[in-house]
């Protein structure tokens, strides 16, 4: 089993290695983020084109169907009931009047969940918290040497510097 860099599980890694590892999976966890955005923001752009259609279908049923309907539910009512021609004809409106409230109520349900959707505003404010805590991380402290104890490489840069 190796880590993301290549490098052996539980082998000492530099701290270039550890820096390049957290930047690469810092930015995959930013593109991640971006995707789940864009996915939302699709869903959500989704349910607004359902409510818009439902709504232009509520228009179309009562435009289109009027007419012919009209003069065949009152006909039919007129034929089984032998009620006045009038009344025959105000029932078949009401049925058409009926089914347009019925496909505006599916519309207003699609817009109510399309505009209470906070999909990019939660990946934003996850987004924005992921900042903060990297802002606040401080690297581990390492101990001090002592001031008269120079380390062996600052040592050996200065001897093959002279």
């Amino acid at each position: 089993m190796s880590a993301p860099d290549g490098s052996p599980v539980g082998a000492e890694r530099s701290i270039g290695q550890l820096f390049a590892s957290a930047t690469a999976e810092m930015s995959a966890l930013v593109h991640d983020e971006i995707a789940l955005a864009k996915a939302q923001l699709k869903q959500d752009v989704k349910r607004g084109a359902t409510s818009g259609g439902a709504f232009s279908m509520a228009g179309a049923v009562l435009l289109f169907s009027l007419p012919m309907l009209n003069f065949a539910l009152a006909y039919g009512i007129h034929t089984w009931s032998d009620w006045n021609l009038a009344i025959c004809f105000l029932l078949s409106f009401a049925a058409n009047v009926l089914v347009a409230v019925v496909l505006a109520l599916i519309g207003v349900a699609f817009a109510k969940k399309a505009k209470k959707s906070k999909g990019p505003q939660k990946v934003a404010a996850s987004m924005k918290e992921t900042a903060g805590v990297l802002q606040k991380a401080k690297p581990h402290p390492r101990p001090e040497l002592p001031q008269d104890r120079v380390p062996e490489a600052v040592e050996a840069v200065a001897r093959s510097s002279s």
